[in-house]
């Protein structure tokens, strides 16, 4: 499952707070919506709903950051890029590994390393 194009609608039991949260755990780029209507998009790698003000912190889509956006700030969270951990796991990576060294040991003609 990944949360790649969704757009969440904040409720009685879907707050902010956990869009927040579940925004962080997603690897791929998102769009903040804030309360004043303009947007951030990028990769939101650093949050902290303990501080003071609570804030998250991003890269902006060309890499520019970090931006700090306070909690009271955003309105929601859009999860516009592609989810760069879906359809991934370690099995698939260990085993396109073990293929590549193959092959590579194949093209020098070593055979299997």
């Amino acid at each position: 499952m990944t949360l790649e194009g969704w757009v969440p609608e904040l409720s009685e039991s879907l707050t902010l707070a956990e869009v927040i949260d579940l925004a962080f755990d997603y690897r791929g780029n998102t769009t903040v919506v804030k309360v004043d209507g303009t947007e951030a998009k990028g990769y939101i790698f650093n949050r902290s709903s303990d501080a003071p003000e609570p804030f998250i912190q991003m890269f902006d889509v060309a890499g520019n950051g970090p931006i700090k956006i306070l909690y009271s700030e955003i309105r929601n969270i859009k999860f516009t890029g592609r989810d760069m951990a879906a359809g991934n796991s370690w099995q698939a990576w260990l085993e396109r590994k073990e293929r590549e060294k193959a092959e590579k040991a194949a093209r020098l003609g070593t055979g299997p390393a």
